[in-house]
């Protein structure tokens, strides 16, 4: 018995652990939502985990991302995230892509070699991609709706997009995904209202006009329930 994973095996047996070993899942997005998938997957034992993300840690990610800290301020996200997981399971076989997932680049990953594929970026285009890509593939995929401008982590919820409900993002998502003929997609959102109260935020490299803002709850509590979510599916 692996005496690092010697509590999980108690709760989920040793069959599950045997399962999780073996299971590869790729993570799209290492920000507020996706490392805390990758922190769970990777304490959980799951052996072989594909990072993807373009972004590099900021001192805006310290309030809210796992890998960010001090240390670790202008790494690449996979770069401090490969360092973590080997922290924490040396074992683990990790994989590295530092790009965006979009559809100009969704040819450098075959979603057949996927157990499971957890969406934790940003862009609707990126997010279709995603799910389009995945559903050809017949391989699962858990999507992670907004969580900026969210305070209350207990209103999180699994659930599917078309049962959603004041959450923009995923309005946005399920008019696009019913143009494209999806009829389900297994969602983690929040009907909480979004709540501003400070200045506005703008960064120069963003598209977006202004960034939400975001805190040490929300995003961390929705990827934890991504991650809960995905280990359930492998073991099952």
């Amino acid at each position: 018995m692996n005496e690092t994973l010697i509590r999980t095996e108690r709760v989920l047996g040793a069959e599950a652990m045997e399962k999780l070993a073996k299971a590869r899942v790729a993570i799209f997005g290492l920000g507020g939502v996706g490392g805390y998938v990758l922190e769970a997957l990777a304490r959980s034992g799951v052996g072989q985990l594909d990072l993807i993300d373009n972004d590099t840690v900021a001192l805006s990610n310290l309030n809210r991302q796992i890998l960010a800290t001090l240390d670790t301020v202008g790494m690449d996200k996979v770069d401090a995230a490969e360092a973590r997981v080997k922290s924490i399971n040396p074992g683990c076989v990790v994989r590295k892509y530092k790009c965006f997932y979009l559809p100009e680049t969704k040819e450098q990953f075959d979603f057949t070699q996927y157990d499971y594929v957890v969406d934790a970026i940003d862009t609707v285009a990126g997010k279709l991609a995603l799910i389009e890509q995945a559903k050809a593939a017949g391989t699962p995929i858990l999507c992670a709706m907004g969580t900026g401008n969210k305070r209350d982590p207990s209103l999180l919820r699994l659930c599917d997009l078309y049962e959603t409900a004041n959450d923009a993002l995923a309005r946005v998502m399920r008019k696009e995904c019913r143009r494209r003929g999806i009829e389900k997609l297994r969602v983690v959102y929040s009907p909480e209202e979004p709540d501003c109260r400070g200045p506005e935020i703008s960064e120069p490299d963003s598209k977006r006009r202004s960034i939400p803002g975001s805190t040490a709850f929300v995003p961390p509590a929705a990827g934890l329930l991504i991650a809960s979510e995905v280990v359930r599916a492998l073991i099952s």
